[in-house]
């Protein structure tokens, strides 16, 4: 009996120390795993122009129409929208994401709201979400040729964009802007929530940048009639077009995510970069609240994942290995004691009668 008791302690012992190896190996090995930028996304988010606020759009027909002067529609509702896959080449430490994304004035229908479309591609680092080093490491289209096809011309840039790190910190990170095709720093600005989920918000100031010398594109510059330009004269004034923006991100430091978006776009025609003379886009647009719900959706399965791996089983697991352990010690302890003893008497000695 003592033989078995002392098995039972020996494959409890050695069970309790398995887990217990366990608990500690599962947050070191597994998470690693875990704490990776899934490859199953298809995210699409949605901006929209803050209602109250200016937005003002350059109503392009006008530059074109024969009489009157450039014209700039106010109020008008500005729509951005972003549809993001993961697409090949993709594999355990790197992923390529596509993101096909339009900005339209929401009260016009059809190709008349649209105002901008792009198709960008970028390879990136799943845990860094920084671009890899291979050269191109992306590619930007935003023309298409005769068949309808969008034509892409190939990226090479450095810098954050669709994802920060596992492990976000409170500190500045260079961050690529798509439509300056430029990398400028976005800064941390302060700890905060979103529907009780702690985030970091972090601010970008793109300069003011001239998109003939970006993309040396027909509507990067434009040499039309003073008058035109709402100038006195008549002889033609060549205006160049300028950007600049102000990029607001709250991202969930332990996933990396952007629960939230904004941006105060302005892209206006000048003479010159201190001179705004014509306005063709100025609007505050920010992730509408469906598109916050399903970033935290998305945020939340990746933070389960991280709090089952990284916390609940190697506490679980722990737990168990001491309790068996514990078991296992007792057991053999009991089994390691002096025999019981017999529960039948010895023989006696017969006591015979005396002679009296």
């Amino acid at each position: 009996m003592s033989n078995v008791r002392r098995l039972i302690a020996c494959i409890l012992v050695g069970l309790g120390a398995l887990l217990l190896a366990a608990a500690v190996m599962i947050p070191t090995y597994t998470v690693g795993k875990v704490a990776k930028t899934p490859l199953d996304l298809r995210i699409t988010t949605v901006a929209k122009s803050v209602p109250g606020e200016e937005s003002l759009v350059l109503d392009s027909k006008s530059l074109t129409s024969p009489e009157g002067s450039a014209k700039v529609d106010t109020n008008v509702p500005v729509v951005s929208q972003r549809f993001l896959t993961v697409e090949e080449p993709s594999g355990s430490d790197e992923m390529t994401v596509q993101a096909g994304q339009t900005l339209r004035r929401d009260d016009r229908t059809g190709d008349t709201g649209l105002l901008t479309a792009s198709v960008d591609r970028v390879t990136l680092d799943r845990v860094t979400g920084q671009p890899i080093d291979a050269s191109p490491n992306g590619s930007i289209a935003v023309t298409v040729d005769k068949s309808g096809a969008s034509v892409a011309d190939e990226s090479q840039r450095r810098g954050l964009q669709y994802r920060f790190p596992i492990g976000t910190e409170k500190k500045s990170y260079p961050y690529f802007d798509l439509n300056a095709r430029a990398t400028h720093d976005i800064d941390f600005i302060e700890e905060s929530e979103i529907n009780g989920v702690p985030v970091y918000h972090f601010r970008q100031t793109i300069p003011v940048t001239n998109m003939w010398d970006v993309v040396a594109a027909p509507t990067n510059k434009l040499a039309l009639p003073a008058a035109k330009w709402g100038l006195e004269g008549t002889d033609p004034v060549t205006m160049t077009r300028f950007y600049t923006n102000t990029r607001d991100l709250w991202v969930e430091p332990r996933t990396g995510a952007v629960l939230k978006g904004g941006e105060k776009i302005h892209l206006y025609y000048g003479r010159s970069a201190n001179q705004v003379d014509v306005t063709a886009l100025k609007s505050h647009i920010v992730f509408d609240e469906a598109t916050i719900d399903a970033q935290m959706a998305v945020t939340q399965e990746s933070l389960d994942k991280l709090d089952l791996f990284g916390k609940t089983l190697p506490i679980v697991l722990g737990i168990l290995g001491v309790l068996l352990l514990i078991a296992g010690a007792v057991l053999g302890f009991l089994s390691s004691g002096t025999p019981a003893r017999s529960t039948i008497d010895p023989p006696t000695e017969r006591i015979r009668p005396s002679n009296l």
